[in-house]
């Protein structure tokens, strides 16, 4: 995971072009039968297409990354990429709107998992932990986009946390009797202790992986935390308007 963190965290990151020396072993995007050349139906090119972009944007960024680096990782032409995604901009926006969606689904699945509300912020915890510490790195278009002055990705960006925050408020309303408007600033900053812890955690893992704790302890104690704030807002006690 460490090329992950070295390469956002650079000032001006550098991509390296992916010739044939420094391809000797498939990526999981250019498997043997995905090779330049040979046909796939529409779907699955575009899903091999994408899983190649998300590779190379995630170790280089939007703006070091080019459309030769994802054809190549792809095993395809330009014309093939190009038949798919428009532009650069365009393939990128599709990544982020699929990060974001399995973001979305996961939070929605811990709030309807349970009725316990314990359960419920213990496991939309993990449900940030867990995209996190996907391999793939879609949280770092997400979350460490290079590319967030772009209308079209800060739009996407914000709509991460209004439809998971609404999400979480909901659930804060009828448990505490809080208006939606305080709601859904709690939501908010509970998300994002959510989203900063996990980020800590995949970075204290890649740095020491010998004494980093696993995603479900980590998940555990952020949850921990998380409820004896929240559930410090009973319903026969709301606050003063």
């Amino acid at each position: 995971m460490a090329h992950l963190r070295i390469a956002y965290g650079a000032a001006t990151p550098i991509c390296p072009r992916y010739d044939r020396a420094m391809t000797a072993e498939p990526s999981a995007a250019a498997r043997p039968e995905s090779a330049r050349g040979m046909r796939l139906p529409r779907e699955e090119r575009r899903a091999q297409l994408m899983a190649a972009a998300r590779e190379v944007f995630v170790e280089c960024g939007y703006h070091a990354a080019a459309m030769d680096d994802i054809a190549d990782r792809a095993s395809v032409s330009k014309p093939v990429l190009y038949q798919h995604f428009p532009s650069k901009l365009d393939l990128y926006l599709a990544l982020l709107e699929e990060g974001i969606e399995t973001l979305i689904n996961s939070v929605h699945h811990a709030r309807e998992s349970t009725h316990d509300n314990t359960k419920r912020v213990h496991a939309t915890m993990k449900a940030y932990f867990a995209f996190v510490a996907e391999p793939a790195g879609a949280s770092r278009l997400v979350f460490e986009s290079d590319l967030t002055r772009e209308p079209a990705v800060a739009d996407k960006v914000r709509q991460v946390d209004q439809v998971c925050s609404q999400m979480v408020s909901a659930v804060i309303v009828e448990d505490t009797g809080l208006s939606s408007t305080q709601a859904e600033l709690l939501a908010s900053g509970l998300l994002g202790l959510a989203e900063a812890a996990a980020r800590r955690w995949l970075r204290d893992c890649a740095e020491s992986p010998g004494t980093s704790i696993s995603l479900e302890e980590a998940a555990d104690l952020v949850g921990s935390l998380a409820w004896r704030g929240i559930r410090s807002f009973p319903l026969s006690h709301p606050p003063s308007a």
